[in-house]
Parts: C-alpha cells; structure tokens; sequence
C-alpha cells in the first residue's frame, strides 16, 4: 500500500531551478535502488522508495517538524532544507557529490545509517536514518545530528512514513511580531563576527562608517521580512556583495568555494570565510551579529551572477570585484539612508 497514497503534496515541495539542478533525479529503478542499498549497507524503508517513485528529492516547502527536544535550531522544532535523492547525479542524492559517504568522510558524522536531508546550517546538521536499533534491514528512525554539538543525536520520528507526515509549514512556528523585535535588536546592536571587525579596519580609510552602513543594510532586510535572514532578492545580493567586499580587504578569494567555506580544521577566526562572517558564529567564541543559517545556492546563484556580468573578475590568480563594480557598491552604501557618511 502506499503510504502517500492519500497525502496532500499541493504545497510540499519547492520546485525551484536550484532545487531541479540540485536536488532532484527521475524515479529510481529497481536496478539502481539495489545498487545504492548494497553501497551503503542499508535496506532503504518502503516509504522512502514510495515518495521517490513520485517525486525524487528536492527542496521543501514545508520544511519544518515538531521537536519534543530542543536543538541548536530551536526549542520546538528543526528545519529542513531538502530531501535527497535516491540517486547518483544530483548533488544532494544518497550516491552524489554531498551524500552520505561524503558527510561522513569529510564531516566525521557517525556512521548509523543514511543520510536523507540537510539543513539551513550547510553541513552543520543533518537528517539521517538511524539503523542502530533495528538493524540494516530493519524499520529505521529518523533522527537529527549536530556536529556543533559533538554531534548530539536527536529523534525526530519513529519511521520515515511519520517524518513526511509530520512536515508543516514553517508559519507554524513563527512569532512574527516576536522574530522582528529580537532580529532588529541583533541587527542594531548585536557583537560583528571578528572577520568583519578586521574587514572594517582595514578599509576605514574608504569606507569609514562601514559598520553603519553594514547594520543599515541589515535592518532594511530585517524590516522587508521580518526577520533577519538573505534569499535570492535585491538587498540580499547587496548583503552578499558586501560580505564578498570585506572579505577582499583581507584576502583573495581563489574560488566560491574558498570565499564561503570554513576550512576543514580551523577553530578560529584566522581565517576569512563567508561561513564565519554572516551565517555562523564558533561555540567557543560566538558573536550576535548573525543570521543563524545561509542556503548555499542562493549565495551560489548571486556568484555566478556577478561573475556573469563582469562585476567578479579575475585578478592575480583570484577573484575581486571589478573597480567599477566596487566604486557601485561604496557610492549605494554611502548614499543609502542610514548608511556611511559621504
């Protein structure tokens, strides 16, 4: 029987250019779900073979479930980015370039079983199904892993079948009026990742009110929203334009990747990366000023933008701004209301 046979999809899925690139492959054949089943040792539970021979993977729309537990996400619920695919070529699939095996390899997540989904923290935690209890061929859970905290495993469902079902809309938790207020007070007044603080010093001379026009710029997207957090839209470019910017005044980026990922061992803030600007903070020294979380592909996306326009270039076997680009980007930060004086 199958278990969806019933289930309401009209507003589960986002069917978004990065999420069919990304996420999500054609049904699996039987021929490729036996090969993936011995590659990584586990029975895949019948529910998740049911939804994948309707809808192989991608991102959510209703992306959030219930905790009875609290997380580093929250007190009452997680977040999901996106369901992978039981697959091979999508980037996000159980054999792809971000799958199991590569979480595990390169992330040090336990190997309990297989990894479904991932989260808003890119890499940072994770939905897997965990096999401890029943066996590689038995009936897994769901659970949540946080490698922020010593990877602390947390249920989230009893069975895969649950899991789907419990997915809600994330306006479901949201305090709206309660989100805005505590946003703008991190936005206003919250501590700047130690990367900004050496970003902003060292371009003084040019941008000499750059935290104002930073937290300016922060608050007129907290304000659209709601809430503090950077999507595909104008002022979230902008944001990504001066996060890129203050990044250049202390290094060269040589690719996307070495501009925002956090390298693989540093524990601190030596080393200048989007990760660590924006997004997300060290235990052991956090700051306020922050976002909490970043979709990859939507910074991605404002990359591959700005190089296709001339606005990213290649210079001294890396990539900057062009100096038409950057003069755009001081004179919009300068004459913007709440910004640094001209």
């Amino acid at each position: 029987m199958d278990p969806f046979a019933t289930f309401d999809f009209s507003d589960f899925w986002n069917d978004c250019e990065y999420s069919q690139q990304n996420y999500q492959e054609p049904p699996p054949s039987d021929a490729l779900i036996a090969e993936l089943q011995a590659e990584l040792g586990y029975r895949f539970p019948d529910a998740y073979i049911a939804l994948a021979r309707r809808h192989n993977g991608g991102l959510l729309q209703r992306s959030c479930h219930p905790m009875d537990e609290a997380t580093s996400w929250a007190d009452d619920h997680i977040e999901v980015s996106g369901l992978h695919a039981i697959g091979r070529q999508a980037r996000y699939s159980l054999g792809g370039e971000i799958g199991t095996r590569f979480m595990q390899r390169e992330w040090g997540y336990p190997d309990i079983g297989i990894v479904i989904a991932d989260c808003p923290s890119a890499g940072h935690d994770l939905i897997m199904l965990d096999y401890r209890q029943c066996g590689p061929q038995g009936e897994p859970q769901v659970v949540h892993v946080d490698q922020e905290a010593d990877y602390a495993i947390t249920p989230v469902a009893p069975d895969f079948t649950t899991f789907i079902h419990g997915l809600v809309d994330e306006e479901a938790f949201n305090d709206a009026a309660e989100t805005l207020e505590i946003d703008l007070v991190t936005v206003d007044r919250g501590t700047l990742s130690p990367i900004v603080q050496r970003a902003l010093d060292a371009s003084a001379d040019v941008l000499p009110e750059g935290e104002r026009a930073l937290r300016a710029l922060a608050r007129r997207i907290t304000e659209e929203k709601g809430f503090f957090a950077l999507h595909a839209d104008p002022d979230s470019h902008r944001m990504y334009d001066l996060m890129f910017w203050l990044y250049s005044q202390l290094a060269t980026a040589t690719s996307f990747t070495h501009f925002v990922k956090l390298p693989a061992e540093q524990d601190d803030y030596a080393t200048p990366c989007y990760e660590l600007m924006l997004p997300f903070d060290l235990v052991v020294a956090p700051f306020g000023f922050k976002t909490g979380g970043f979709a990859p592909g939507f910074v991605e996306a404002w990359w591959d933008t700005r190089v296709a326009e001339g606005a990213i270039v290649p210079v001294d076997g890396g990539w900057r701004f062009s100096a038409a680009a950057e003069q755009a980007l001081l004179d919009e930060l300068k004459a913007a209301p709440g910004g640094a004086a001209v």
